[in-house]
């Protein structure tokens, strides 16, 4: 085997620290260790990231993505508009929560490529997803659209 699954990820042997570690290390790797250290703010490579995990995730439904979504502690998504055309995701309690407003950034796009590469997964073809609010631009939750 030369390559981790998910199902790899879920074996935890850590006796004493446990399975958690604390939202400040995720933020840190995120943004600066990505969205600072890499060009154009790390998006190519948090999108090919993203995408591959969300595939990885083995849902086989909405649900099961947001359901998946929650238990990470990733944020609790809800489908705000749907049509045959794609839908709207609102993120509440997203990990950007809390953290200093800085109009104009929209740093979750690891989260809508997961959206994305899971749901390419569900439906069997390429769907797109494009974050549109951010916690950190001062939106009262973090928002994405997605077009089948």
């Amino acid at each position: 085997m030369d390559q981790f699954t998910f199902t790899d990820m879920k074996k935890i042997k850590r006796k004493n620290l446990g399975n958690f570690v604390p939202l400040e290390l995720f933020r840190t790797i995120r943004l600066i260790g990505l969205y600072q250290a890499l060009p154009m703010n790390g998006k190519g490579t948090t999108l090919t990231i993203g995408r591959k995990i969300g595939e990885e995730f083995g849902v086989t439904s909405v649900n099961e993505l947001f359901e998946l979504f929650e238990q990470l502690k990733i944020g609790i998504p809800i489908i705000t508009h749907e049509d045959d055309k794609g839908m709207t995701i609102a993120v509440h309690d997203c990990f950007c929560e809390g953290l200093p407003i800085m109009e104009g950034k929209m740093v979750c796009d690891l989260e809508g490529a997961i959206i994305e590469g899971a749901l390419t997964k569900i439906r069997g073809k390429r769907v797109s997803v494009r974050e549109i609010k951010c916690n950190v631009n001062g939106d009262e939750y973090c928002e994405y659209i997605v077009k089948y």
